[in-house]
């Protein structure tokens, strides 16, 4: 036996590492809405993002948890697992690493739409020992030469995922043009709880080791998230060669990506400032500076909907909004993303615009920072607060119609205005 799972660590290891060259340079998929069969309403669509942000923005940028953030994202993703392949519509996650499916033989599994994978059933599967690198030194506490490496991932909010860690063949990319690549790591969730908002699991798009990036040995990645409202429309998203930012309808600027020792998976950058059209906010130098103990600084998330500032400069923000349009807000105390009496007429709003290190500045016109809530005539603003010492966060309610493009390999972020649904 021992002999056995030594062997098997040497070949999971092989895998792992010839997973780069044998795989293509470029990729592309799209990224769904997880509302996008719901049929809701422009308030709905808003309450439930805003229920998800909240949840997401509580449970856990907190660099001395041992959690997880929350699994509540708003954006889906369309693989398929295994040979044959099975179907994996998984949540996208920008803030966590591991890939993870439901699996057979399921002890605790929530409902899904397609077949519970089963790795029986799959000639490509392999399993983990926990003496392989690939398991994480948590997971593989007093490890024996026989064990398999047992993996749990728990979330802010509650959710998570148990099972084994082992290897399998992904599907990429649309029906008409699959790509399939083997050996990468992922769990097999035998125990899984939690909302799964449509999904059968997560993929792990942060910076570690484990993360899908990681695995298929590319540099960089894009996305360009469509209108917020028309959910039904797809977002395309990017690997490797094909992560290039397209022509846009404005300059290209670019800002350097940071990383944090203590959550070394997320993509932190330096918030500078904050400007209301030309007027430029009174918020104290440092309020959204990364500290050396992890806490503050902001992090680009895909998965938040609102984006989320230290209270300091989200009161400034709302100020300065309410002064622009003469009405002070209704919930004036909330963090929460506050809502203002609607003025007759189309009221005129200037641009928001988030200065970032190296001279890039991110304008926001009024349709991506605020909205119009029918049932009580009010305008929203579709920003939150946080406590002083949380991270803050650019969600991707902002971040509709600019085109992202992450580059590890120069450590940058890089964005532009584009119309994403021409991608």
């Amino acid at each position: 036996m021992v002999k056995c799972m030594g062997a098997l660590q040497a070949l999971s290891l092989v895998l792992l590492t010839s997973l780069a060259m044998s795989a293509p340079s470029g990729y592309r998929l799209a990224l769904t809405h997880v509302d996008s069969k719901g049929g809701l309403s422009k308030t709905e669509l808003m309450r439930r993002a805003a229920h998800r942000s909240r949840l997401r923005a509580l449970s856990g940028y907190d660099a001395t948890s041992p959690r997880l953030h929350s699994v509540q994202v708003e954006y889906l993703m369309e693989l398929a697992i295994g040979k044959p392949p099975v179907p994996f519509v998984a949540l996208a996650d920008t803030g966590s690493d591991l890939t993870w499916t439901q699996c057979q033989p399921c002890k605790l599994c929530f409902p899904q739409d397609t077949p519970v994978y089963d790795p029986s059933a799959s000639s490509t599967f392999s399993p983990l020992p926990c003496s392989s690198a690939t398991c994480l030194p948590i997971w593989s506490r007093n490890c024996t030469p026989s064990s398999l490496c047992r993996y749990r991932y728990a979330y802010g909010d509650g959710a998570y995922s148990a099972g084994i860690l082992g290897t399998e063949t992904l599907t990429l990319g649309s029906s008409s043009a699959p790509v399939s690549v083997g050996g990468v790591a992922f769990g097999c969730g035998t125990e899984n709880g939690g909302d799964s908002l449509n999904s059968t699991g997560t993929v792990g798009l942060g910076r570690g080791t484990l993360s899908l990036m990681a695995q298929l040995g590319v540099g960089k990645f894009s996305y360009c998230l469509t209108d917020f409202f028309n959910s039904t429309l797809d977002s395309p998203f990017l690997l490797g060669t094909l992560a290039e930012l397209a022509p846009g309808l404005g300059v290209v600027q670019s800002t350097p990506l940071m990383q944090s020792p203590q959550n070394p998976s997320r993509y932190f950058v330096s918030l500078q400032g904050i400007s209301l059209g030309d007027v430029r906010l009174p918020i104290p130098n440092g309020t959204f500076d990364l500290s050396t103990d992890g806490t503050g600084g902001m992090i680009v998330d895909s998965g938040t909907t609102f984006t989320i500032l230290a209270e300091s400069g989200f009161r400034e923000v709302v100020d300065h909004v309410a002064q622009v349009l003469g009405q002070p807000p209704v919930n004036a105390s909330s963090l929460e993303s506050p809502c203002f009496p609607a003025p007759a007429g189309e009221p005129f709003l200037p641009d928001l615009v988030l200065h970032f290190a190296g001279g890039a500045d991110m304008r926001l016109h009024r349709d991506n920072y605020m909205s119009y809530n029918q049932e009580d005539s009010s305008l929203c603003l579709n920003i939150a607060g946080t406590t002083p010492e949380s991270t803050s966060v650019l969600g991707n309610f902002q971040q509709q119609n600019i085109q992202m493009l992450f580059d590890m390999t120069v450590g940058q972020l890089s964005f532009r205005p584009t119309d994403c649904s021409m991608l």
